[in-house]
């Protein structure tokens, strides 16, 4: 059958779950029995999402292909159980880059290129290559930002013409939000009327309004949106806040989000698959027995008065999957590398963790702080878990303070250092003296092999395996020997063992002291949690079961 092509716009403000809202919509189609990928376009200039700051748009996500690319894609990849690659990612920048190349290549064959119908056209295409690339049933297309934004106008003049050239395969969602203003106390329909508004002035109507809001949409409201925006009661689906991400949608399937898709376009449910595995997943989310407290030792999350959860949302949403696989409910602290160095002796709180991450990042602000926090677990016999940049402080740590080789670092803080253990890959150094900093670091899925005996080979029980990676900077090969020697193993190396992907400590020495040069996280699925997360969370599910006993 042709692919049919549901675009989800968003209206009001942003942040209200566009992203989330297309991978329930993706899972719930899933489990109807059809094949369901997803797109997401950013309305921004850069070419990916790689060079962006956390603290402004969240977590970079990396897909297999080294695609680095927004955090929703993330969410996709977990709620629908698939890998994406770079087909499925597209910004601004990119569109407009592709479309120059092509005028200075003469694939427009000397015609005056514009911005419309070009660059839509562009999009346009993209989307079907990504269909076609997937095998889509079904392509959701999320476009970020909201209407009326100057950025999307032209991913919506994309939608408006896909629309008119074939109408039949075409729906368009918009996920608008309906405030309760606090000195009203009633749920406001006027901001979703205007984002509709605004959808036709593009020359768009909106085929479903998910209406978000802090409780359930009740009948009245519902009907003064159809009456006012131009759809059925049946076609405005109610989306209040809940617990999970997660329980999203089993909300959606209770509204008949599902039949409401199916009946646009003039489908029935193919009965092969259904949701019951997601059901038992959720239920077990809501019956943790008991409240593990795992430390995240960051510095992307501080933003004025505000934390920003969004620049780890893999590493939290991979916390949560391993400790529902254990039957325990997690509770997740943000912990300021900053305040200590500023008072050493706030270290001590770190006793009352059951673990602690230091995960991934870039640059020397806050380095201390974590090395210290590191050292402090690692004397303490507190969980740890280093992912990439929270390895590579690990061994330094480990360096300095086991090995006494003073003045140990990386190369990433001190140009001239006189102990590099953590240095730049030689493939990384002109690209560096040339200033080539986007898409140009180790990106993407690499094998890895695991020496036998060890903690990494136990937990992931194979030999061989393939994780996402995106950093510069690797343990240097000169230090190796050393650091074997005074106790660190390398557990896991690259095939041509140049290269150490795995440091961990033994568990005679340690509960669990390991860290991965790559990012795990990246590939922990809610019915597929990551086996390195699930060891990590029952070595601090332990220490806080011997914690209580004590």
């Amino acid at each position: 059958m042709a692919t049919k092509y549901i675009f989800v716009a968003g209206g009001v403000m942003s942040g209200v779950g566009k992203g989330v809202t297309t991978a329930s919509v993706g899972t719930i189609l899933h489990s109807m029995g059809y094949e369901v990928s997803c797109v997401k376009i950013d309305p921004y200039i850069n070419v990916d999402a790689g060079t962006m700051n956390p603290l402004e748009h969240g977590e970079t996500f990396v897909t297999n292909d080294g695609t680095e690319c927004d955090q929703d894609i993330g969410n996709y990849e977990r709620f629908l159980n698939r890998n994406l690659a770079k087909v499925n990612y597209m910004t601004t920048g990119s569109v407009y880059l592709s479309v120059i190349n092509r005028e200075r290549n003469l694939e427009y064959k000397g015609k005056c290129v514009e911005v419309v119908p070009h660059i839509p056209l562009e999009v346009i295409s993209r989307i079907k290559k990504a269909a076609a690339t997937d095998k889509a049933d079904f392509l959701l297309i999320e476009i970020g930002g909201t209407v009326g934004e100057y950025q999307n106008m032209l991913f919506l003049e994309a939608v408006r013409m896909m629309k008119l050239a074939d109408p039949g395969n075409v729906m368009l969602l918009l996920v608008s939000y309906l405030p309760i203003p606090r000195t009203i106390g009633e749920m406001k329909t006027k901001p979703t009327q205007g984002a509709v508004r605004t959808l036709n002035a593009a020359g768009l109507q909106p085929d479903l309004i998910i209406a978000r809001s802090e409780v359930p949409v009740d009948a009245p409201r519902k009907e003064k949106i159809s009456v006012f925006c131009n759809v059925k009661p049946q076609d405005v689906i109610s989306a209040p806040d809940v617990e999970s991400i997660y329980d999203i949608p089993l909300n959606f399937e209770k509204e008949g989000l599902g039949e409401r898709v199916l009946s646009h376009f003039a489908m029935r449910r193919k009965k092969v698959r259904d949701l019951r595995a997601w059901r038992r997943f959720v239920a077990k989310s809501h019956a943790g027995r008991g409240k593990v407290r795992i430390g995240i030792v960051g510095k992307y999350f501080e933003t004025g008065e505000f934390s920003l959860m969004d620049s780890y949302i893999s590493v939290i949403e991979a916390i949560k999957h391993a400790a529902w696989d254990i039957g325990k409910s997690p509770e997740i602290v943000w912990l300021s590398a900053g305040d200590y160095e500023k008072n050493p002796r706030a270290l001590r709180e770190l006793r009352e963790f059951s673990g602690i991450i230091v995960p991934g990042g870039f640059g020397s602000r806050g380095v201390e702080g974590k090395i210290a926090a590191i050292r402090f677990c690692r004397e303490n016999k507190i969980p740890y878990f280093g992912l990439c940049f929270g390895m590579q402080l690990a061994v330094i740590e480990f360096a300095r303070n086991v090995c006494r080789i003073k003045g140990a670092t990386s190369r990433e803080f001190e140009k001239g250092a006189e102990h590099p253990v953590i240095d730049v890959m030689e493939s990384q150094k002109d690209k560096l003296r040339a200033k080539e900093y986007g898409g140009t670091m180790r990106l993407g899925a690499y094998p890895c092999k695991l020496r036998s005996g060890t903690l990494a080979h136990d937990t992931y029980k194979k030999s061989a395996i393939s994780e996402r990676h995106r950093h510069r900077y690797e343990v240097n090969p000169q230090y190796v020997m050393k650091l074997s020697e005074g106790g660190l193993k390398f557990s896991g190396v690259s095939p041509d063992h140049s290269l150490m992907e795995i440091a961990e400590l033994p568990k005679t020495k340690h509960p669990f002291f390991l860290g991965t040069q790559f990012h795990p996280e990246l590939q922990s699925r809610p019915l597929a949690p990551h086996p390195l997360f699930v060891a990590f969370l029952k070595a601090a599910s332990m220490r806080r079961l011997l914690r209580s006993r004590a």
